[in-house]
């Protein structure tokens, strides 16, 4: 099964995180990640909730139970012993080292992320690609149109606990309009 590492600016936006998580529970592809995103990912869900109105200790409670659960569905995802590569690929912010030993580690084919700057095509080795959230959705539901949809169809299924149920239509709207993921709505839409 292919490898995917996830970096937390993939992770943060709500309905995208899901939308990818929805298509790696239907194993289309395997996610993996390190602590430390897990860590910045709820940090930053509880600041994004926080600046939505949610009470600090609430906010964190739920980012909490966020990350909580993706360790409890993904029990294989986090990466360890990547600390012995930290450092050794000379990347504009070592702060991203830990991000591009955990796909090297994991045998990761992907590194999806919105920060190119950070993983410069003659640092980062040849069999990992760098790619958007936006053009890894459109490959990831190339291979398999009809999983894809079921996965959108359970992810509208358990949208609505911190806001309106949203319908299989409207997520596809937001993935399309908010995160630009315009080919791999297309590709779905058509497989319908």
């Amino acid at each position: 099964m292919f490898i995917a590492l996830l970096d937390t600016c993939v992770l943060w936006p709500s309905t995208q995180r899901d939308f990818l998580l929805s298509l790696a529970v239907e194993q289309i592809y395997r996610p993996v990640w390190r602590s430390a995103i897990l860590d910045e990912l709820e940090y930053h869900e509880a600041e994004k909730l926080c600046h939505l109105g949610v009470d600090r200790a609430e906010a964190e409670v739920r980012a909490r139970k966020l990350v909580a659960q993706m360790r409890a569905i993904f029990v294989d995802a986090e990466v360890s012993g990547w600390e012995r590569l930290e450092g050794t690929f000379g990347l504009p912010d070592e702060d991203d080292e830990h991000v591009l030993a955990a796909a090297v580690l994991s045998n990761a084919g992907a590194i999806v992320t919105e920060n190119f700057k950070d993983f410069p095509a003659d640092k980062v080795p040849p069999s990992i690609e760098i790619i958007r959230a936006r053009d890894f959705a459109r490959d990831a539901v190339s291979l398999d149109p009809p999983r894809a949809l079921k996965a959108i169809s359970e992810l509208a299924g358990r949208s609505g606990k911190n806001g309106p149920r949203q319908t299989p239509d409207e997520i596809l709207e937001i993935l399309q309009n908010r995160y630009g993921m315009d080919e791999a709505v297309r590709i779905m839409r058509t497989a319908l």
